[in-house]
């Protein structure tokens, strides 16, 4: 009888056996994919949502600008410093700016006060704007 030699193996390999390995589960189960996509889902709704309020904000500020604009260009009307009659004149400014007037009240020793909407739709709404203008105070 003759002895077979004993097989050792190699540093970093572990010894082969006739038997087929045992099927393994995966450490994962795709848990990390479906926090990736939630996370970014969450990413693009904040994105989105910054986008609209900073259309909004720009908007706000072009509505105070032309309600400004049309308030005292209406004050110089008021005051006989320019022709034409105030509101009218406040219109035709606003209009001139992309806006309407909503509201244009003339007040105690020339002063008056234009409330504006912007022609533009956002998302949030319509923007508006007041402004009160009238000569510097004695």
């Amino acid at each position: 009888m003759s002895q077979q030699p004993t097989r050792i193996p190699a540093p970093g390999r572990r010894p082969q056996s006739s038997e087929p390995p045992e099927p393994q589960e995966p450490p994962e189960r795709g848990a990390g994919t479906v926090l990736a996509l939630g996370l970014g889902m969450v990413v693009i709704a904040a994105s989105v949502l910054i986008v609209l309020l900073a259309q909004s904000a720009a908007m706000a500020f072009r509505a105070a600008a032309a309600a400004d604009l049309a308030a005292l260009a209406a004050a110089d009307a008021a005051r006989g410093i320019t022709p034409g009659e105030p509101c009218a004149v406040a219109s035709d400014v606003a209009r001139r700016n992309g806006a309407r007037v909503l509201s244009c009240l003339e007040g105690a020793g020339s002063t008056v006060q234009v409330r504006a909407e912007l022609d533009i739709d956002t998302p949030l709404g319509r923007a508006t704007g007041l402004a009160r203008a009238g000569p510097p105070p004695p």
